[in-house]
Parts: C-alpha cells; sequence; structure tokens
C-alpha cells in the first residue's frame, strides 16, 4: 500500500508537473505575441506621423531640419515646439506613475488596451528616427537587435542562476542612465552621448534576461492559485518591461549603426 501511495503520488507530481510546463509555454507565448503586437503598432505609429510631418512642397514648409528635410506645420509642432518635452517624457511619467495603478484598477482587457495606448505614444516620440536616418539602417538595427534580444532572452529563460541580484543592480542603472540623458539634454555632448549609448545596451541586455528570468518565475509561483485574471495581467506586465528592453536596446545600438540622411 506504502508503495502505491508513493507512486500514486509521484503520478499526481508529475501530472502537475507537466500541466505547469505548458501553462508557462502559453503564458510566455501570450507576453512575447502582445510585446509583438506593441512593437507593430509603435512601428506603424512612427512610419505613419513621420510621413505626416514633411512636405516636398517648398511653399507649405514651415522649418527645415539639418539633413534638408522640410516639415510642414504639424512636424513643426511636434519636434521644434515645446510639445516636443511632453511627447519626450509623457510616456516616462506614464510608466512611473500611471502603469501601476493601471495594474490595481482595471482589467486585463483594460492592462492590455493600456499597453496598446503606451506603444502608440511611444512610436509619436520615435517617429523622428525616420527623419533623421536611413530605413535601411533601421532595418538592420532592427534585426540585430531582435536576434540579440532572442539569445538574452533564451538565456533568462533557461539559466539556473539566479539573476535577481544583478537586476537589481542594473535598475539602479537605469535611473543613474536617465539623469545622465536629462543632463545631456543641456549639454548635448558627443562624448557623453556615446557613453550613455555604450552603458544603455549593456544595462539593457542585461535586464532581458532578468525579465525574462522574472516573467516565467512569477507564472510558477502564482500558476497554482488558479487566478487567471492576475496571470492575464502578468502577462501584459511582462510584455511591457520587455518591450522597453527591446526599444531601449533598439535606439542605443541605432546611434551606433545608424546611418544619416
Amino acid at each position: 500500500m506504502a508503495d502505491y501511495n508513493t507512486m500514486r503520488a509521484q503520478t499526481i507530481s508529475t501530472t502537475r508537473a507537466a500541466e505547469i510546463d505548458a501553462g508557462l509555454r502559453a503564458h510566455m507565448n501570450k507576453v512575447y505575441g502582445t510585446m509583438s503586437v506593441g512593437m507593430l503598432i509603435t512601428a506603424a505609429a512612427a512610419w505613419a506621423i513621420s510621413g505626416l510631418t514633411t512636405t516636398t512642397d517648398a511653399s507649405m514648409a514651415v522649418a527645415q531640419l539639418g539633413n534638408g528635410t522640410m516639415l510642414n506645420q504639424f512636424g513643426a509642432t511636434i519636434y521644434l515646439s515645446p510639445l516636443r518635452w511632453v511627447i519626450m517624457f509623457a510616456p516616462l511619467a506614464f510608466i512611473l506613475f500611471g502603469w501601476g495603478a493601471l495594474m490595481r484598477r482595471a482589467s486585463a482587457a483594460g492592462v492590455q488596451l493600456g499597453f496598446f495606448v503606451f506603444a502608440a505614444a511611444i512610436g509619436l516620440s520615435l517617429s523622428s528616427i525616420f527623419l533623421v536616418f536611413t530605413s535601411y539602417s533601421i532595418v538592420q538595427t532592427f534585426l540585430v537587435t531582435a536576434i540579440a534580444f532572442a539569445g538574452l532572452s533564451l538565456y533568462g529563460y533557461t539559466t539556473k542562476k539566479d539573476l535577481s541580484g544583478m537586476g537589481t543592480f542594473l535598475i539602479m542603472g537605469v535611473i543613474g542612465l536617465i539623469v545622465a540623458m536629462i543632463i545631456n539634454i543641456f549639454l548635448q555632448s558627443p562624448a557623453m552621448m556615446f557613453a550613455i549609448s555604450a552603458i544603455g545596451i549593456l544595462i539593457f541586455a542585461g535586464l532581458t534576461a532578468f525579465y525574462t528570468q522574472t516573467i516565467k518565475s512569477e507564472y510558477v509561483a502564482h500558476a497554482a492559485a488558479g487566478d487567471q485574471e492576475w496571470l492575464d495581467k502578468a502577462a501584459v506586465d511582462g510584455a511591457l518591461s520587455l518591450y522597453i528592453s527591446f526599444l531601449n536596446m533598439f535606439q542605443f545600438l541605432l546611434m551606433f549603426m545608424g546611418q544619416q540622411e
């Protein structure tokens, strides 16, 4: 009887482990799927908005960039007026002050909608890259970022090493990076921008692995509770974390690889 009970317990344990593994795969697929949709929204918004800001008719131009690109009134408003500071810092303010409240109060569908709206806002703030860099270099940098991201995320998913300590250090590094970037807005130092870009790539590369491991660990820890609403929200929250890491790696790599118009 003891042997039977032992075998039964082992069978139940094995079955439960298989269920958690299957659920984890579905959860990670949802995370990456949500992130990918966010990336598509950002890319489409950035490309569409950049097209609406320029003109080839000199009589319609109200300003001109250093590379000769002529801006219409809409372009001058979002790139040259004080509104550009709102566009630049609004997504950061949303992450710092709005996302936590949305996670607590909104439904899973509401959280997902909030993420997609955020992705569109990021597209607005990123639209200027299509006016500064060639389309070829943007696509090339995106592909390099995607390959690096896939490798780093795979490492975070499969490694047995606890990355929590590294994550805490890297998040502190992000705060320092933001401060340095704000300072450099006024200094306009190329050397400082180069250093920020190099450090930024390393920080967000590490965060990609850290966030992937965190998403996996949180699912395993909460899967037994059966709270599907929480898991759905957690998938969107994980998608946001990976989205931000990918986006920042892309922008910093673009500083090195991007060819200007």
